[in-house]
């Protein structure tokens, strides 16, 4: 019975202190002030509206808002490519659009503000399922460098994607990374992407539950304490993986990605041939896979003018796999 008097009398001396402080001759005052600003907003507001109500310019505008609008795409679990996020619409903001041309002439052309308009169905809200791919109605693909050695192409590569202005996802494995925290800053001074790869590079499908989860989280703190990365998605190394994998990762709050394209660079191949497979396969929604190695360095600017004269903006994973609109890019000749 105690504890509900003490309770009560807290409740009611709160309720007597706020009563007291109303009653001040400021407090009072500033009530109303409020009050009245809102009353007034609220008239003015009102008063926009009935008078756009039967304005020609609103009707303008909701005639052309019905054209431009884009319905936003929903994620979901594809038979083949597993799961595949969203992507926002686009719709007119009538209200503003309307603000921003009160008071022009009738002939003027419009000026329509837009706004994204969210999906119902996001990838945070699917089962756990891999990914392989972005939307394909997005028109960015994603430049995945998984690192575990290597050292001597990161630089490089490092220049090619400044020259470029683009920013990449590197996946880092976890005793790589604790070796050479150095390089890894680097790396993410540059803007890039910072991202898991495991710790020791082994065949994840072959390990227990509890030693995945040791791969996964060893390395996403690791990220934490070295980088200050909040770790949000997982590659596993030579693409190795089960069910119980995805799950793990998403355990411990990581998506699992595995790629759309390889570039099979770890091969060896002919920096031609990575580029003659790469021009034929890549699209919007591409995932694509490369590591420190010659071949992936040499061919990385021809990679970018490629995806560029597809009218595909290359990026990270993270801007890849958003919902976020992407706005179309003048194709290089």
């Amino acid at each position: 019975m105690q504890p509900m008097l003490k309770k009560w009398f807290a409740v009611t001396a709160g309720v007597v202190i706020v009563l007291a402080a109303v009653a001040q001759p400021d407090v009072r005052s500033y009530l109303q002030e409020k009050k009245a600003e809102l009353a007034v907003s609220y008239a003015y507001q009102s008063g926009v509206e009935d008078k756009a109500a039967n304005d020609p310019l609103m009707a303008r505008i909701k005639e052309e808002a019905a054209k431009r609008y884009i319905a936003p795409i929903n994620a979901r679990i594809d038979r083949v490519w597993k799961a595949i996020p969203g992507y926002n619409g686009l719709e007119v903001d009538i209200e503003r659009t309307y603000t921003a041309n009160s008071g022009k002439d009738r002939s003027a052309e419009l000026k329509m503000v837009m706004r994204e308009v969210k999906p119902e169905v996001s990838l945070t809200s699917l089962d756990p399922q891999p990914i392989y791919r972005g939307n394909p109605n997005k028109p960015m693909a994603a430049l995945m460098i998984n690192v575990a050695w290597g050292n001597e192409y990161i630089d490089p590569m490092l220049k090619v994607l400044a020259d470029e202005k683009v920013h990449a996802t590197f996946f880092l494995d976890g005793s790589w990374l604790k070796k050479n925290p150095d390089i890894a800053k680097r790396i993410q001074a540059a803007g890039h992407e910072m991202e898991n790869h495991a710790y020791s590079h082994p065949n994840m499908s072959e390990l227990s539950e509890g030693h995945q989860t040791q791969q996964i989280e060893k390395t996403k703190q690791l990220l934490k304490q070295t980088l200050g990365v909040e770790n949000k998605w997982f590659a596993p190394p030579s693409g190795d993986f089960n069910m119980l994998t995805v799950r793990t990762a998403h355990a411990l709050g990581l998506k699992t990605v595995l790629w759309t394209f390889d570039t099979r660079d770890w091969m060896k191949p002919s920096v031609a041939t990575i580029l003659r497979r790469f021009q034929e396969k890549t699209e919007p929604g591409s995932l694509i896979l490369m590591h420190p190695t010659e071949p992936s360095s040499t061919a990385l600017k021809e990679m970018i003018r490629i995806l560029k004269q597809k009218g595909i903006v290359p990026g990270t994973v993270g801007e890849t796999l958003s919902e976020k609109r992407v706005p179309p890019i003048e194709v290089e000749r």
